[in-house]
């Protein structure tokens, strides 16, 4: 494993981390969740990223993950990079979501009680809550530092005039080191568009950006369209009205791409996601350790030629999806 420090004063994560948004709720296999977990720490993934709404249920990505930390890994826990979030809804009233202080604050220790823990090492705030003003929400991640109940805050989906507020109002709060969570990807460039990649790199902030395959599309899974187990087939994202013939075309081009670089979809799209130096890690999910093993291998062929880039960027450069851009 290779590994980035989070801009100037955050930690030194994996280029590749775990997330657990999909498949880690009570709908997966318990031992399947398990071998993945303690196979990414054999590759040396040991960030894993979580939030309170992961599951199904909202929390039940916490809970299984929990069980394995206690269970496996409690002796490993200070070599462990562990995130979570708060902002999507989880509970009924006025304080179920958002980015109050309120529920930012019961939000983390709720989900520290789930996974049985005393403090998580990043923190986030999940979206933008635009009922609330930024300096409640900064000085809310600054409290949960300042407790010990987090080792570091971050902020996740904010556009690139938010963010500057928020790096503003964490250096009056002494509190130095923010990272930013954005979605990246071949087919979902808002970052680059926004200058909020830009913006990271000049300020020296960590970015830790998450779906490099679009949730599955930039993989051989749709190649020959739609299958009955995708995610578009069970209604999740990526929805099945962008998977066109004319995306097809595309992607059967972008394989021929992989082909020739000797590497997968999949492995091609983290990588690309991994060549800007200002990208610290990107957030991957899998269903299996032999996925995770063969996606883990992009890290090494993270160098793209001119070339390639040029023909990624006429393939899809005029073919974006609007994934959580805020």
């Amino acid at each position: 494993m290779k590994y980035r420090q989070a801009g100037d004063a955050g930690p030194l994560l994996p280029v590749v981390s775990l997330g657990l948004w999909q498949r880690f709720g009570e709908d997966g296999d318990p031992l399947t969740q398990r071998a993945i977990i303690r196979g990414a720490l054999e590759l040396g993934v040991n960030h894993f990223d979580l939030a309170n709404n992961y599951g199904p249920p909202p929390g039940g990505a916490e809970i299984r993950f929990g069980k394995v930390l206690q269970s496996d890994l409690k002796r490993q826990r200070d070599s462990i990079i562990i995130s979570t979030k708060a902002g999507y809804p989880m509970w009924p009233g006025p304080h179920g979501a958002g980015g109050t202080r309120k529920h930012l604050l019961a939000s983390l220790d709720q989900s520290l009680g789930r996974m049985g823990l005393d403090y998580v090492d990043i923190f986030y705030s999940h979206r933008r809550d635009m009922d609330t003003p930024l300096e409640e929400t900064m000085s809310a991640l600054a409290l949960a530092v300042r407790q010990g109940k987090a080792r570091h805050a971050g902020i996740s989906s904010y556009n690139v005039a938010d963010t500057h507020t928020c790096i503003q109002i964490a250096r009056r709060l002494n509190m130095p080191t923010l990272i930013h969570q954005p979605s990246y990807s071949i087919v979902n460039r808002w970052i680059e568009e926004d200058g909020l990649l830009d913006a990271l790199g000049k300020e020296r902030v960590g970015c830790v950006s998450f779906a490099p395959m679009a949730q599955g599309l930039l993989s051989n899974r749709y190649l020959q369209g739609i299958s009955r187990d995708s995610r578009a087939a069970l209604g999740k994202h990526p929805k099945p009205k962008v998977i066109t013939v004319d995306f097809l075309d595309r992607l059967s081009l972008l394989q021929a791409l992989a082909d020739r670089r000797g590497q997968t979809l999949a492995q091609l799209s983290i990588s690309w996601a991994l060549k800007d130096q200002r990208v610290t890690s990107t957030a991957i999910g899998v269903s299996s350790v032999a996925q995770l093993r063969e996606n883990v291998d992009a890290i090494n062929s993270v160098q793209f030629t001119t070339g390639d880039l040029s023909e990624i960027d006429d393939l899809f450069l005029d073919w974006q999806m609007n994934m959580w851009r805020p």
